[in-house]
């Protein structure tokens, strides 16, 4: 007989209980089931400080200058377990600073510096970032003494600050405020290999599947050797114009980025890593603490061993010169292999041979060395001209990497508004989304209950109000601060234009805003004011309560004006498209030809507007009920009085009267049929049937489709709609 148990083929321990059988979690038996582990992290606080933590407030009692003599201090206190390069720590801190800042991609926000989840797995165990677990425990002291008024995540981006300055250079500027994870961000995919260092990412040659930052499993941005590990200049400035772009940077702040960072330090190689090196510190013994990469020799210094490639980028590897500008195309260089095994640059000819000293033994000389990555910036026409700006103006270049510098380690961090300290600069960049100051009385009670009735009585119907709403607040994206509905960014492009927000009937919409704007406005003897991005929310939660009281229900959506509205100088179009909903599953908008199951990506969503299952639940049910779909369809709208905030949407999914098929293959849409009559009752997609098939979310949509369960919905409802409309209001915070 076939034993099908969890237990099956598992040996029996010599006290005669059964060893741990290989799947232990419900992702690993059911590895197509949708998983809520993502929006479990928006619910269930692991951070050990505690709710009434308030890292701001702790942060402005520190004297960062005195934080910053201590790190300084920390830099050039060489220890014998970790000996300094050149008797200097600087650069080892600007890669972790870098590193760390380096995940961030603009496709999703994710990633980057915030949180500080270098501190763990994957990220703490990437090869690119071999013994960058030594940086972060050369910085504990330093962490112990200020505990929880620095978070790890502002002390590595200002201990990188810190380096750089020290070593002769004036950073930009520097903004706290990042409050630590206690755990990796659930949400982040980085790509499909399951080994370390491979590249199953490329969709056709060259080209990096969508979504992904870096071109290799394990690495930050691209193989410092060239792709797939061959020298080829051309093809890695392809590779590195990818992936720099996905991280928002342009080819000027790219070239600024590697050609400062590269300024400082060596890379380390004096032998094979393969062979000489123990596991990462995921995989670590026990006894090493944490700590991984164990130089199996037990050599320390100049036999320190991290990628495989070895030497110094210029003479003087610990202060910001033009070392590195002058070095690259002043010389010729040529492949080779390191001591290290991997492939690197040597320069042609003798007069760059021995002019670096060594970085551990002063009685020894290095030659300096290229990687393949900074040869594509010679060999690469557009970033050869601007190398060659660079070199003409170094003041040009030390601002340029000044100010690329400040975005790579600030660009998951939000509006100015979310900068702490003394630091922070007066000037704010575009890539920070900029938006006015308020310069008016802002509206009171009074005022609010006439606009309301004002948007009410005008052509606009519920569900027009409501997705309009959300299509400017659901913009926001809590990975990375950006978006949402402060700005009306909604009337600009790219917005305005995107097939999701139906920029026809968009336009009209925005007309008749306008028209109770300028019509309020102008006729007030005060200076009080409203703004159209508070005019799309009121309108909103107007809608909200008119729909909540046909069902029989009083409700006051709450409601914070203050918002203001953004110029089209103040947006970066450009940057604005990466956050272009490509589904979504709140307004059952859904692409043809979507290859991805559209509950995944409504999760996805979900996540980025920092909602927990229930949350998620509510809205979708709440905007079914209201009518509020993509292109008006019936989608979803499991209901005989859209516009009404009830339970219909709940009430109807679970109803065993209603049978359920797929309305043709790969469409993601399904009809929905008397199960005794056969007669068609309800067209839905994925993103509905998912709240009567996924577990979870029908244990959830169960309390809502009850007979008593509608009043909890209609409250619920207002409750997560008020948290997505309000997201992005950091001025309340």
């Amino acid at each position: 007989m076939a034993d099908n148990s969890p237990t099956s083929g598992t040996e029996l321990s010599t006290s005669g209980s059964t060893a741990w059988p290989e799947r232990t979690s419900n992702d690993e038996w059911w590895p197509e089931r949708l998983s809520l582990e993502i929006l479990d992290q928006n619910v269930r606080d692991a951070d050990p400080l505690g709710e009434d933590f308030d890292y701001a407030e702790e942060f402005q009692k520190l004297d960062l200058e005195a934080v910053k003599a201590d790190i300084e201090d920390v830099l050039t206190d060489s220890k014998d377990w970790w000996p300094a390069d050149y008797g200097h720590y600087g650069p080892f801190m600007i890669r972790m600073a870098w590193h760390s800042a380096g995940t961030y991609r603009s496709y999703d926000g994710r990633g980057g510096a915030a949180g500080g989840r270098q501190r763990f797995a994957p990220i703490n165990s990437w090869p690119d970032n071999a013994n960058l677990d030594k940086a972060r425990r050369l910085l504990w002291p330093v962490k112990q003494k200020y505990g929880k008024r620095l978070s790890w995540s502002d002390l590595i981006v200002l201990a990188g600050n810190v380096a750089i300055e020290s070593m002769g250079f004036k950073t930009f500027g520097f903004g706290g405020g990042r409050e630590d994870a206690f755990d990796t961000d659930k949400a982040v995919n980085w790509g499909p290999e399951e080994e370390m260092e491979t590249n199953e990412r490329f969709e056709e040659p060259g080209e990096i599947q969508e979504g992904l930052g870096a071109s290799v499993m394990g690495l930050i941005y691209v193989n410092p050797e060239g792709p797939d590990g061959n020298p080829d200049p051309e093809a890695s400035a392809k590779n590195i114009r990818q992936t720099f772009s996905r991280m928002a940077m342009t080819d000027k702040q790219t070239a600024a980025l590697i050609a400062g960072g590269h300024t400082f330090g060596k890379v380390h190689g004096a032998d094979d890593p393969d062979e000489n090196l123990g596991p990462e510190p995921e995989a670590a013994p026990i006894e090493q603490q944490g700590l991984g990469w164990k130089n199996e020799s037990g050599s320390k210094g100049g036999e320190m061993i991290t990628s495989g490639i070895e030497g110094p980028w210029t003479q003087d590897p610990t202060w910001w010169d033009m070392g590195y500008v002058d070095n690259l195309l002043d010389y010729e260089w040529e492949p080779e292999r390191g001591p290290g095994g991997a492939w690197q640059w040597a320069p042609k000819g003798e007069e760059l041979e021995d002019s670096v000293p060594d970085a551990h033994d002063p009685d020894e000389t290095q030659t300096p060395m290229m990687l393949t990555t900074d040869i594509a910036l010679k060999r690469d026409p557009d970033y050869r001209e601007i190398m060659e700006e660079f070199q003409e103006s170094p003041m040009e270049f030390g601002m340029a990497f000044a100010k690329a510098w400040y975005k790579l380690t600030h660009r998951d961090m939000g509006p100015p508004e979310r900068l702490l300290g003394p630091e922070v600069p007066d000037e704010t960049m575009v890539w920070q989304d900029p938006i006015p100051e308020v310069d008016h009385e802002l509206i009171g009670d009074a005022e609010i209950a006439d606009l309301k009735g004002e948007i009410l009585d005008s052509d606009l119907s519920t569900a027009q109000l409501v997705t309009t709403a959300w299509a400017s607040a659901s913009t926001y994206r809590d990975s990375d601060k950006r978006g949402g509905a402060n700005g009306a960014r909604l009337r600009l492009e790219p917005q305005r234009s995107w097939e999701v927000n139906q920029p026809e009937e968009l336009e009209a919409i925005l007309e008749t805003y306008e028209e109770i704007q300028a019509e309020f406005n102008e006729g007030r003897s005060d200076d009080v004011r409203v703004s159209l991005a508070d005019l799309i929310v009121l309108g909103g939660n107007a809608a909200v309560e008119e729909a909540a009281a046909a069902a029989g229900y009083e409700v006051d959506v709450p409601f914070e004006p203050g918002r203001t509205d953004a110029t089209a100088e103040q947006t970066d179009a450009d940057s604005f498209e990466a956050l272009k909903p490509k589904v979504d599953g709140f307004r059952n908008y859904i692409r043809d030809g979507l290859e991805q199951p559209a509950e995944t990506l409504l999760v996805d969503k979900a996540d980025l507007l920092n909602l927990g299952p229930d949350e998620m639940t509510a809205l979708v049910g709440g905007m079914r009920t209201l009518g509020a779909t993509y292109d008006g369809s019936d989608l979803g709208v499991f209901t005989d009085e859209p516009g009404t905030l009830d339970n219909d949407f709940f009430a109807n999914l679970l109803s065993m009267d209603t049978e359920w098929e797929e309305a043709s293959e790969g469409t993601q849409v399904y009809e929905g049929y008397d199960r005794d009559t056969g007669e068609h009752k309800w067209t839905g997609t994925r993103a509905d049937l998912i709240f009567g098939s996924q577990s979870r979310l029908r244990a959830i949509a169960e309390v809502y489709a009850a007979d008593d369960g509608e009043e909890q919905l209609v409250e619920d409802f207002v409750e997560a709609w008020t948290k997505v409309m309000q997201a992005d209001r950091f001025d309340l915070e």
